[in-house]
């Protein structure tokens, strides 16, 4: 039997739940996901394997209008992310927030005009709706916006058609062998992995309280046979932020490690020995060279 393989790039404005769908197709967590925009900044390859079948859905960051308040280096980075996973895909999953439709929904649609690849439109979180009545009227007018290849309305978060859309994904895969061995389900490492879980705790913990000039980077990650020793340095741009992340006597900082020491564990299955600490950086994420240094690199 011939075998499928392809991949699927996952895109859409800032906050409208690509990375809890990627989650969700894959069954455990790949990306991160906060209520917070932007809180994706990479491109994060999910793969799933179904008998003769491998999907490569690649998670992307927001795509946003540059604006005053997101016009640094770091929001160009995200941007080229997005539009750079569009370039030899297989197939688009184009994903919108209910019934609104906003600059930035526009502005992705503008971007998917020179897209080949067919582009499957999915209305995310259908199941907030105040008005289920509005929901097919909405489907008929947001569909005829450009020639999608499928309409399918679901709910990530609760799973909701998300096998309808798997199933419309693999309509547009072509006979390939497999690129990946079926056991594997990203490319990104353990180190990335570690990163990222760091982020989504400070990024869920603070909310509005710490702006995005916050990044992490991993400076060790010692496995042995019985505990992973990971080091995990919080970068920010000023000092009241470092203050902020700190907390009184250090509670916030501790809070902090100790949802993501839980979260590393499950992800390696061991023992997790976390220590973190918080240094200022200024002017970080409007640097490029910076940025390529804590690995903010497209190459």
């Amino acid at each position: 039997m011939s075998q499928t393989c392809g991949f699927v790039a996952i895109v859409g404005r800032p906050n409208v739940g690509k990375s809890t769908l990627m989650n969700r197709i894959l069954g455990q967590k790949i990306s991160i996901t906060s209520r917070r925009p932007q809180t994706t900044r990479h491109q994060v390859m999910g793969i799933k394997t179904v008998e003769d079948t491998q999907f490569i859905y690649v998670d992307t960051p927001g795509m946003h209008i540059m604006s005053k308040d997101r016009n640094k280096a770091i929001n160009r980075f995200m941007n080229q992310a997005a539009t750079q996973a569009l370039r030899d895909v297989d197939c688009v999953v184009f994903i919108i927030d209910r019934t609104r439709w906003t600059e930035e929904d526009q502005a992705v649609l503008k971007r998917l005009e020179h897209v080949q690849a067919p582009v499957i439109l999915a209305v995310n979180k259908v199941d907030r709706l105040q008005e289920k009545g509005d929901l097919l009227p909405w489907l008929a007018e947001v569909g005829a916006r450009r020639e999608f290849a499928a309409v399918v309305p679901i709910s990530a978060k609760h799973g909701t058609q998300v096998d309808t859309l798997e199933e419309e994904v693999a309509k547009h895969l072509p006979e390939s062998i497999h690129f990946f061995p079926e056991d594997q389900i990203t490319d990104k490492s353990l180190r990335f992995m570690a990163a990222e879980l760091v982020r989504e705790k400070v990024m869920r913990q603070l909310g509005d309280e710490l702006p995005y000039q916050m990044t992490v980077e991993i400076e060790e990650f010692r496995e042995t046979e019985r505990v992973t020793h990971i080091s995990a340095l919080i970068l920010v741009e000023r000092q009241g932020q470092k203050v902020i992340l700190i907390g009184e006597n250090g509670d916030r900082i501790k809070s902090i490690g100790r949802e993501a020491r839980l979260d590393m564990e499950r992800a390696l299955g061991t023992k997790v020995m976390l220590n973190m600490w918080v240094k200022v950086k200024r002017g970080w994420s409007d640097d490029e060279r910076a940025l390529k240094s804590l690995g903010y690199d497209l190459d």
